[in-house]
């Protein structure tokens, strides 16, 4: 497939009747969605013994899938811990790699200086020879001088500790391109291969490329364990490797709202570790720098630049190309703003930018019908799978906590007066109570994930990260559905979305 289909973004990159198709591949989801909430309504008022029947039915599905997810966040869990006592290192003596580098790229804007050098920190921690180490400082022309200040600073200070390092400046304003991580990486991947990568003359199928935020923190052995999988996948250059992102770095300062939303998150990806099926590269990935440049690095022109290198190469690759799951994780900062309000609206602005991945569904319907080497078995599974993700995520939490009580409302006194009127908020109570038990799950997993306790936190905080769990049905709704449906909605009415830059704060 050519480039430029490959690297569409909106409706606006086409032209004539493959636009129109594009364009209602964009409303598509957001058509869905909103269909789903209004015949809801609309059922609930004309045929509310139809529209009661089908909320017991959907409880008890969401009951069964519950159950499912979290079978499945307990296998990864009890993987990740396994994965994390593993001494990696010593299971690559059999391997060689000494021709392996590892080549981090940190994409820098306005943030401190201590949250660029506690993720330098931890990568001179880790296990992997730091001579086979190029660190990529990656900053926006756009930050202006401090933040020069800031990089040339940590240069200075970090640069003779790796086998190289390189502070790269994205300027402002370049035709085509969002201001965002996506243009940012794209623009230090191409000067480091011009300017290492070539001059030194190390063979591309040599590289690994970990594209980390800003606030990505390896554990010891991430790099290890990251070379081990490499070198062991079945196809190791048509494969992007996936950690599982925890957001530990200041979990203990956060606000109990932030860590529910962020520990979510990572339960999310621990269950989709489960399902590499579904799995897409999300926001700290790795994959090799062939593949990388096959490809023509990260979209410029988008947001969720994260998962679609995964379906650019998909596409590339004519369908040949996959998720390797490491079960080992990552360390990120929770979100958290100035103050209590800011916190809700950070939350909500990350939210709907990660949820804005919607644009990847009219992206992958589109070039599935383009490309004619992928069967149409593969191609229905990964549409259908990926159509149920986003059309679940706005309308579920919906459904359950607030949309199943409508036919008691509307259906007027004829309904009102009948036994399935009577039952139904009993039966639909006892179903979410049962399925609310797998917060105990919830609660222990994510405790044993915690970092160590700073001491000027007393034993009541245990209590207060327990007790957080209870919020889950606010955070659900407020922090998934309502985000994600926001997010639909624009790209339904073709408002497309900027990328909006995490404030990191500690």
């Amino acid at each position: 497939m050519s480039y430029r289909v490959l690297h569409i973004a909106t409706a606006k990159d086409l032209k004539g009747r493959d636009q129109r198709i594009y364009r209602f591949l964009e409303i598509l989801p957001g058509a869905l969605s909103w269909g789903t909430i209004l015949a809801a309504v609309f059922f609930s008022w004309f045929k509310p013994v139809w529209m009661a029947v089908f909320i017991i039915t959907f409880d008890v599905y969401w009951l069964i899938k519950t159950a499912y997810l979290m079978a499945h966040l307990r296998a990864n869990w009890k993987k990740m811990r396994h994965n994390l006592k593993m001494d990696w290192q010593k299971k690559l003596e059999n391997f060689r790699t000494e021709h392996i580098w590892q080549m981090i790229l940190i994409p820098f804007y306005k943030e401190d200086m201590k949250i660029v050098e506690d993720t330098l920190e931890k990568i001179l921690e880790s296990a992997w020879p730091k001579e086979k180490i190029i660190v990529v400082l990656a900053m926006e022309a756009r930050a202006g001088e401090s933040a020069g200040k800031i990089a040339r600073c940590l240069e200075e200070k970090y640069a003779f500790r790796f086998g190289k390092f390189l502070t790269t400046v994205h300027p402002a304003g370049l035709s085509g391109e969002i201001s965002g991580k996506g243009s940012n990486i794209a623009w230090a991947a191409k000067k480091v291969k011009e300017e290492i990568i070539d001059t030194l003359k190390i063979p591309y199928e040599n590289i690994l490329v970990s594209a980390f935020d800003v606030d990505t923190q390896v554990y010891p052995q991430y790099f290890s364990c990251l070379a081990y999988h490499f070198l062991t996948a079945d196809y190791p250059f048509r494969s992007s490797f996936q950690p599982v992102p925890l957001y530990n770095n200041n979990i203990w300062e956060a606000p109990a709202l932030s860590r529910v939303v962020a520990t979510s998150g990572s339960f999310w990806q621990m269950m989709q570790q489960e399902r590499p099926e579904r799995l897409v590269s999300f926001s700290s990935h790795s994959l090799s720098f062939k593949a990388l440049l096959e490809a023509g690095y990260w979209q410029k022109n988008m947001v969720s630049e994260d998962s679609r290198i995964f379906w650019n190469l998909f596409f590339h690759y004519n369908g040949d190309y996959r998720i390797v799951p490491l079960s080992y994780p990552v360390s990120l900062d929770a979100n958290v703003g100035e103050n209590f309000w800011q916190t809700i609206k950070n939350i909500y602005k990350q939210q709907r930018r990660w949820t804005w991945g919607v644009e990847n569904l009219p992206y992958l319907i589109f070039n599935c019908f383009k490309d004619k080497k992928i069967s149409w078995r593969k191609k229905t599974r990964m549409i259908l799978t990926q159509l149920e993700g986003y059309w679940s995520l706005p309308t579920n939490p919906l459904l359950i906590f607030f949309l199943g009580w409508l036919p008691i409302f509307l259906g007027g006194h004829k309904f009102n007066t009948t036994l399935l009127s009577y039952n139904l908020p009993l039966v639909t109570r006892a179903l979410m109570i049962i399925a609310m038990s797998g917060l105990v799950v919830s609660a222990i997993i994510s405790t044993s994930l915690l970092p160590p306790k700073p001491k000027h936190f007393g034993k009541r905080k245990y209590i207060a990260v327990v007790a957080q769990w209870l919020i889950i049905p606010v955070t659900i709704i407020f922090f998934g559905a309502i985000p994600g449906l926001d997010a639909q909605t624009r790209l339904l009415f073709g408002r497309y979305m900027g990328f909006w830059v995490t404030p990191k704060k500690r």
